[in-house]
């Protein structure tokens, strides 16, 4: 790690995106960039600016929502609809490299910046919108919140134990599935461009993603006519890869071949499982996996959590417990990757936040990050930066 904070450094150092967006999906891509390396100028709404700052919890009035996904950015707040801060605006376009914004579909164009007018006009800008249902289809200029795609996008219908009511997810992926693809977007454009000189739109739609990864689920239905649905901890096709409960909690156990579950076996002392002509294949342990489970339970409940996963570990099974966050962040993987990063901010103290995924050999992680900044805060940098007298 370095002292330094992920600013200016790393793999997309040089890059300036501006940053429209509000809430999750579009800063969340902001800060994947911003953790790249990416300069990021969050082009605020004066007086409120993000959403998001006004969701609790807070720390000494500052928002810990808003913190936790604008580390690293810069902050100056514009009112797109005067002709001044219009000005500076598009002093800040002709310099930027990516304009990023997950207003509805047509919202940008009431405000004279859509995408045929700013390619016009700076035809090297990589223009990125996430929005709920993207810029084509019936339905595009509807609203729609991260709850809206999971239960229009089938994995509502999947989540939870057969027989309860539809779950959602227990956090917001279908704005976090949105961001990370307009990320895998936004670089595949900065690249094309490095080729071409010019820029592309990249139209990202959360209902879109949400279809995206349901893994083999629209395949397998369209082929059997079978309908997935809620299966609790278990895999829909592969056993036994699930939650057991053990004497003090529960224990995952994912034994994905033939190979693996013959370990399992040896690691729970129990031959006569890698034997037993019901559990002979993936196949067959599938079609038993009730059965299966009642035998792996009958065995875990005589121990320990932490006993089991000592020896199937052993055994090199991969198995884990069910992390609360505490639990999660007091991990020595997680620390050993940088996974948990502290941060001093001068309004809210002392915060943690989730650290950089993206490790890249040549840039080392950084040891802290930029505090999410203060509505308009950067502004004297920001203009100086656009060539505006201040």
């Amino acid at each position: 790690m370095t002292d330094a904070t992920a600013t200016g450094a790393g793999l997309l150092s040089g890059v300036t995106v501006l940053d429209l967006s509000r809430v999750l999906a579009g800063p969340f891509c902001t800060m994947t960039l911003a953790n790249l390396g990416a300069r990021v100028i969050k082009v605020e709404i004066p007086g409120t600016g993000d959403d998001s700052r006004a969701f609790g919890p807070f720390a000494n009035g500052k928002s810990l929502y808003f913190s936790s996904i604008n580390c690293n950015k810069e902050s100056i707040a514009l009112n797109l609809k005067a002709p001044e801060d219009r000005a500076i605006f598009e002093q800040l376009l002709a310099k930027a490299d990516v304009v990023v914004e997950n207003y509805r579909p047509g919202t940008m164009e009431k405000l004279g910046y859509g995408w045929e007018t700013l390619h016009a006009r700076f035809p090297h800008l990589i223009y990125g919108a996430a929005s709920g249902f993207g810029d084509s289809g019936p339905i595009s200029k509807r609203a729609a919140y991260d709850m809206v795609v999971q239960g229009m996008g089938g994995i509502m219908s999947m989540t939870g134990y057969p027989g309860q009511p539809a779950a959602r997810v227990g956090i917001s992926i279908g704005d976090i599935t949105a961001g990370l693809y307009l990320t895998i977007g936004l670089n595949a454009a900065l690249y094309r461009r490095s080729v071409t000189g010019i820029g592309d739109k990249i139209d990202i739609a959360m209902l879109d993603c949400q279809v995206a990864i349901l893994e083999d689920s629209v395949t397998v239905y369209a082929k059997t006519g079978e309908i997935p649905g809620p299966l609790g901890t278990r895999h829909p096709s592969i056993a036994p890869f699930q939650a057991f409960e053990a004497q003090d909690g529960h224990v995952i156990i994912a034994a994905g071949n033939d190979h693996l579950f013959g370990l399992m076996a040896q690691a729970l002392a129990r031959p006569d499982l890698a034997t037993d002509a019901r559990f002979a294949s993936n196949e067959k342990r599938h079609e038993n996996v009730d059965a299966l489970q009642a035998e792996i339970e009958k065995t875990l409940m005589t121990g320990p959590v932490k006993t089991w996963l000592d020896a199937l570990n052993g055994k090199g099974v991969p198995c884990a417990p069910i992390n609360d966050v505490p639990h999660m962040m007091a991990e020595p993987q997680v620390a050993a990757r940088n996974m948990i990063v502290t941060v001093q901010d001068p309004v809210a103290g002392e915060i943690k936040v989730a650290g950089n995924p993206i490790k890249v050999v040549a840039h080392p992680d950084a040891a802290t990050f930029r505090p999410p900044p203060e509505l308009d805060g950067d502004r004297a940098e920001i203009l100086a930066f656009a060539g505006v007298k201040s």
